[in-house]
């Protein structure tokens, strides 16, 4: 594998319930522990990295389990700038990942909330990281990674959602015919409404093309819809 990374950032009930995800974070020790091992087991070439929140409910044992995680061999530390209750509500605290950084030697790349380039740059700075991990963000703007590369080397990209929106019909497409490949019939509408709930966030289109489907649970009647939605979709998933 390309590397090893530890999540114990996951605020998911089901996940949590069976004491795993960010529910770890409440023993540092049980941390260490985790790391050491899986650290002893892999040849020492392959990266080894770990992820995690700031806590279950408080930043009590943030810094502890920092340490922890660092002590049991990691290489590079992501911080999801909230804790486990606070799930995915505004705001992420970067601070915390500038504090984190004082402790550990490991890389610390910051993660939450970013969802612009604009938060981006407000994330490097309250941070003091360089690097930072960006999830829903990607999923809402797909676009949004190749907008702050662009400014990092000193180039500006205007925003054309339209034009944006055409550049990911194919990206939809492609999408959907993996979809249907790998998952059950059943569950193929519902992977695409998801990322469709999420592009709403930023293209109109994928608003409207999300009330098309949303009812939909017939692979051939989404299949058309995307069509009429101009979604160049491959024949052999009609």
């Amino acid at each position: 594998p390309a590397g090893i990374d530890l999540n114990f950032g996951c605020p998911a009930p089901t996940v949590n319930r069976h004491g795993g995800g960010a529910s770890l974070l409440a023993d540092p020790e049980r941390l260490f522990r985790i790391a050491t091992a899986v650290r002893r087991v892999i040849p020492p070439a392959i990266p080894f990295s770990a992820k995690m929140r700031l806590g279950i409910r408080d930043t009590a044992r943030t810094l502890d389990c920092a340490r922890a995680l660092a002590a049991g061999g990691i290489v590079s530390l992501v911080v999801h700038a909230r804790t486990k209750a606070e799930a995915y509500r505004p705001p992420a605290h970067w601070e915390w990942v500038a504090r984190i950084s004082e402790v550990v030697q490991q890389p610390v790349i910051a993660n939450g909330e970013v969802w612009t380039t604009d938060d981006h740059c407000r994330c490097c700075k309250v941070s003091a990281s360089q690097d930072v991990m960006i999830g829903r963000g990607a999923v809402a703007d797909p676009f949004l990674a190749q907008r702050i590369r662009a400014l990092a080397a000193g180039e500006v990209i205007a925003s054309d959602r339209s034009r944006d929106w055409q550049r990911l019909l194919p990206m939809l497409a492609s999408y959907w015919q993996q979809v249907c490949a790998k998952v059950s019939a059943r569950q193929a509408p519902g992977r695409l409404k998801l990322w469709l709930r999420a592009l709403r966030r930023n293209f109109v289109e994928a608003e409207a093309l999300f009330i098309a489907v949303r009812s939909l649970r017939d692979v051939a009647e989404v299949t058309r819809e995307l069509l009429r939605h101009g979604v160049p979709v491959l024949p052999p998933v009609v």
